[in-house]
């Protein structure tokens, strides 16, 4: 462990097994030195997560794979009232100062409802308390991390502080239980979907097979799931076990979704500024295309984000702004030309890189993509060499992780 002889050091710290031991003799030394700043955790895998800190203990955690998920989630869990009244979050988060917004707009709201009375002190602390104990069992399950605390961007409230040995604990136990389940190689932050659904007919009944369709779309983590579900994620996990060993049902990487309003989201903080890595989106109905092309982006060191909805893919791509898009040429309800024409309308758009992704390589399909604004065409399935080596040729990247 790196310390300073007047507190803790600000250099960044690798650690490559963060155990719950390992992570418990870090939080005593931020408590000792009574730290108050940030603590940014980075994984090999290029996840980023943001504990704030006030005089070593824990205000907020944010970051990581799913943030505004995790945030609709409790949010449900906890206040289900306060998502109903969508267009006064936006407006409130309109109002915020950015500073304020773009260290955590999700913090700034529980405070204001607070201060409206709109929420009790009582349910803030349990969706608080939730976050931390997610971002934490997250944070373990990466387990080789590095990890850097900077004394800024101090949160402007402090509506709980809570003890970090006893929120390890608690994400650690639900980590053993993870692990016990037999599910400790994978995700919950994965989206179960019907893989083999005939198949998924004939080994369950009528009525379990019609909850599972509804459930298992492709759309929801299991995390998600276990929200809506009422049950703790591990349990919902468990009963997936069987016909994920199957193969009818598979687990797959799916993007966050758009926060409520356009907010500065929470920079990656590190002592030599925010890195630059571009962002690549892949708008497909395949999962097992968005899975594959996550696969290669990501390992390449690019942010990614994917969308297989393609009526919900102007809203995704506006939200997150990439810096290219792979583009499925055939989609239900629309289509790569419509998606790509009405991407060049927009002042944003009009000179991002969109390859089209398409299995019939055909001159009349590649003379109408020109037409509508196409960049280039790639073939489907793509192979890792041909995405790297296309991404290359169209961005420039100065800096990657």
């Amino acid at each position: 462990m790196t310390t300073a002889k007047n507190g803790i050091s600000h250099l960044r710290t690798h650690i490559q097994q963060f155990t719950a031991t390992k992570q418990l003799e870090l939080f005593e030394s931020l408590k000792e030195a009574r730290f108050s700043g940030q603590l940014v955790i980075s994984d090999t895998q290029n996840h980023t997560w943001i504990l704030y800190m006030y005089l070593g203990r824990i205000m907020y955690a944010s970051g990581g794979v799913h943030p505004v998920r995790r945030w609709r989630r409790h949010i449900v869990a906890y206040c289900p009232e306060r998502l109903s009244q969508i267009e006064e979050i936006q407006l409130t988060l309109a109002n915020i100062a950015q500073e304020e917004s773009r260290i955590s707009w999700e913090y700034q709201l529980l405070s204001l409802w607070i201060d409206q009375n709109k929420i009790s002190s009582e349910q803030a602390t349990k969706v608080i308390r939730a976050t931390i104990v997610e971002v934490l069992f997250d944070v373990t399950q990466a387990m080789e991390v590095t990890y850097e605390p900077i004394k800024d961007n101090l949160l402007s409230t402090r509506l709980i502080l809570i003890d970090a040995e006893q929120a390890i604990v608690e994400a650690n136990k639900l980590y053993s239980d993870w692990q016990e389940a037999k599910v400790a190689d994978r995700s919950p932050d994965m989206s179960p979907i019907i893989r083999q659904p005939e198949a998924l007919q004939q080994k369950t009944s009528a009525q379990v097979y019609q909850n599972l369709r509804q459930l298992l779309d492709g759309k929801q983590t299991l995390r998600d799931l276990s929200v809506r579900m009422k049950r703790d994620v591990v349990t919902v996990t468990r009963s997936l076990l069987p016909y994920i060993q199957l193969g009818l049902v598979q687990l797959i990487s799916i993007g966050d979704i758009a926060p409520p309003a356009s907010t500065p989201i929470a920079k990656k903080l590190t002592t030599t500024k925010a890195l630059n890595r571009s962002t690549i989106a892949c708008i497909d109905d395949s999962p097992i295309i968005c899975q594959t092309m996550e696969s290669i982006i990501t390992g390449a060191g690019y942010q990614f984000v994917a969308e297989m909805d393609g009526l919900r893919a102007i809203a995704i791509l506006l939200s997150r702004k990439p810096d290219l898009i792979f583009l499925d040429l055939v989609m239900p309800n629309t289509n790569g030309y419509e998606i790509c024409s009405q991407l060049r309308k927009l002042s944003f758009f009009k000179t991002t890189p969109i390859v089209i992704l398409t299995g019939n390589d055909g001159i009349v399909d590649r003379v109408r993509a020109k037409m509508v604004g196409s960049t280039d065409f790639l073939a489907k399935p793509a192979k890792p060499e041909q995405v790297l080596a296309t991404i290359n040729k169209y961005i420039t990247q100065t800096k990657k992780i």
